[in-house]
C-alpha cells in the first residue's frame, strides 16, 4: 500500500548518522525510513540533503519594544522561516508587570493564532517589575508551566526587564520548583550603564564604541553569576546568545561541577565580526545587538565551543527593527534598537561557514540546528527523522551558491546584515507536518496552518 509521500533517494542526515534512503510520510508523522518505498506522490531528493526541519528556539515576532514594533509579524517572520528551513520557532510572551501570566500567554498566542504558517511555541518573561509589583506572579509559574510554557526568560539588563540579583534568585526557584528551564540574557546592567555614561560624556557615540561599552568581561561575569545563583537554586539553565570566550569558559566549569547548564549562540557571532562597527553610516547601525558582535579571536573561540560540544544549540536571536529604528542612534549609538535579522539564513550560514570549512560534521550541523534545540526546548516529535516523529523535513542542496540579500530574503525589514555573503547550499524544499509549504522557491503553505505547541 503506498504511503502519502515518499522523499526518494536522498542523503538522510541526522545528529548520529547518514545513509541514503527513501523517506515516507503518512498524513503528518514520518512512517517508514527505508528502500524502495512507495508513495502516492514522490519528490526526488537525488544529490539532495533530507534533513529534519530545524527548530530555531530564540526569536522576536511582533515584539514590542520602547522603539516600537519589530517588522515581522507572526506570517512574515515565519514565511521566512520556512524559506530557510525552520520548521519550528520559539517566541516570548512578555507581560506587563501588573497582568497576570496566563492572560499574556493568551494575548500573546491572540497575536500568533492564524498568521503562523509554522508550528511553534512560547517561552515566559519574568521580569524584575512584575516581581515587584505582583506577589501573585509565583503562584502562577506552575500554571504557565502547565499551560505549556516550559521555559521561562529571565534577563540581567535593560530597563523594564533587569532582575536585580534578589529578584533573579527568586525568579530561579520558581523555575526550579516547576522543573522548567531558566532561559538567560547575561550581562551587567549596573556596569554597562556605568561604561556607556561614560562613552557619552566623552564624545564618544559612534557605532565602533558599542562593543567596548559592553565588553566580554561584563558578559563572562553575568553568566558566572547567573549560574552560581542557578546552583544554589537547583534551576536547570540555558545562556542565551554566548558570544565570548569568557562566557563559554563559565560555562563549562558551572558543568564540571555537575550543574545541568547549557550554552546557546548565534549565527551573527560565527560569521560577522566587529569589524562591522566601522563601516559608515547607516550601515553600521544595523549591526548593533545585546551581547556586541566580538572580535575574531572570540569568534574562533566560539567555533571551538561549538566543534567541541562546549556550546549546544544555535539559534538566531531574530529581531528584524525597522530602519527607523535602526536609524534613531544615528548621533548616539546608545538611542538605537538593538538586534539581528536572520530567521532565514542559519541554516545556509552554517552549512558554508561551518560544515563546508571544517569547523563542523554535518551530523553536527544537524544536531545543533534541529535535534539539540527540539530537545532542549521540549517540542516532542521535533528535531528528528525517525518513523512516528513529526513529518518536519528540509531537502537542502548543497551544491546551491546563492548570494545573500535583501532582495531575495523574505524578512520584512529591507536590509540584510548578511548582504552580499555568498553561501554554499541551501534549502530547497521545507515540509511541515506533512505539508510541502515551500518548494523551489515558491510558498505553497497557508497562513494561519502553524500549532501551538505545549512544551
Amino acid at each position: 500500500m503506498p504511503y502519502d509521500l515518499v522523499i526518494r533517494a536522498g542523503r538522510v542526515i541526522t545528529a548520529t548518522h547518514e545513509l541514503t534512503a527513501d523517506v515516507a510520510i503518512e498524513g503528518e508523522k514520518i512512517a517508514a525510513i527505508g528502500h524502495g518505498l512507495s508513495g502516492r506522490r514522490t519528490l526526488d531528493a537525488d544529490g539532495l540533503y533530507v534533513l529534519p526541519g530545524a527548530v530555531d528556539g530564540h526569536v522576536h515576532l511582533s515584539l514590542h519594544t520602547a522603539y516600537g514594533r519589530t517588522a515581522d509579524d507572526f506570517y512574515q517572520g515565519t514565511l521566512a522561516a520556512a524559506y530557510g528551513g525552520v520548521t519550528s520557532i520559539v517566541d516570548f510572551v512578555d507581560p506587563r508587570p501588573d497582568q497576570p501570566l496566563l492572560a499574556a500567554l493568551a494575548e500573546r498566542r491572540g497575536e500568533a493564532e492564524g498568521r503562523v504558517v509554522i508550528d511553534y511555541g512560547l517561552h515566559m518573561t519574568l521580569t524584575g517589575p512584575m516581581i515587584a509589583a505582583r506577589p501573585a506572579w509565583r503562584e502562577e509559574v506552575p500554571l504557565a508551566r502547565e499551560a505549556g510554557c516550559y521555559s521561562f526568560k529571565l534577563y540581567t539588563a535593560y530597563p523594564g526587564y533587569y532582575l536585580p540579583d534578589d529578584a533573579l534568585l527568586q525568579a530561579l526557584e520558581a523555575v526550579a520548583a516547576v522543573d522548567g528551564l531558566a532561559v538567560v540574557h547575561a550581562e551587567n546592567w549596573p556596569v554597562i550603564q556605568t561604561l556607556t555614561r561614560r562613552f557619552v560624556a566623552a564624545g564618544q557615540v559612534e557605532p565602533r564604541w558599542h562593543p567596548a561599552s559592553r565588553p566580554a568581561i561584563t558578559e563572562g561575569e553575568a553568566v558566572h553569576r547567573v549560574l552560581a545563583l542557578a546552583r544554589l537554586t537547583g534551576a536547570r539553565v540555558l545562556i542565551f546568545h554566548i558570544s565570548c570566550a569568557e562566557a563559554v569558559h563559565a560555562l563549562g566549569m558551572a558543568r564540571a561541577r555537575g550543574q545541568i547548564a547549557f550554552g546557546e549562540t548565534c549565527p551573527h557571532y560565527l560569521v560577522l565580526d566587529d569589524a562591522a562597527y566601522l563601516r559608515p553610516l547607516p550601515e553600521a547601525l544595523r549591526f548593533l545587538c545585546q551581547p556586541p558582535i566580538r572580535g575574531q579571536v572570540e569568534q574562533e573561540a566560539l567555533w571551538r565551543a561549538v566543534a567541541g560540544r562546549g556550546l549546544d544549540v544555535i539559534s538566531t536571536d531574530h529581531c528584524p527593527h525597522p530602519d527607523e529604528q535602526k536609524q534613531a542612534g544615528a548621533a548616539n549609538f546608545t538611542r538605537t534598537a538593538g538586534g539581528i535579522s536572520g530567521i532565514e539564513t542559519r541554516l545556509a550560514l552554517m552549512h558554508t561557514f561551518g560544515v563546508r570549512r571544517g569547523q563542523i560534521s554535518r551530523t553536527r550541523w544537524v544536531e545543533l540546528c534541529c535535534t539539540a534545540p527540539a530537545r532542549l526546548f521540549g517540542l516532542r516529535g521535533k528535531g528528528e527523522l525517525l518513523p512516528g516523529a513529526d513529518a518536519d523535513i528540509v531537502l537542502f542542496d548543497p551544491t546551491r551558491q546563492v548570494t545573500l540579500s535583501q532582495a531575495a530574503l523574505h524578512s520584512a525589514i529591507p536590509y540584510s546584515q548578511y548582504e552580499g555573503i555568498q553561501v554554499s547550499g541551501y534549502p530547497v524544499a521545507t515540509i511541515s507536518r506533512g505539508d510541502v509549504i515551500v518548494d523551489q522557491g515558491q510558498f505553497i503553505g497557508q497562513p494561519g496552518r502553524g500549532r501551538f505547541c505545549v512544551r
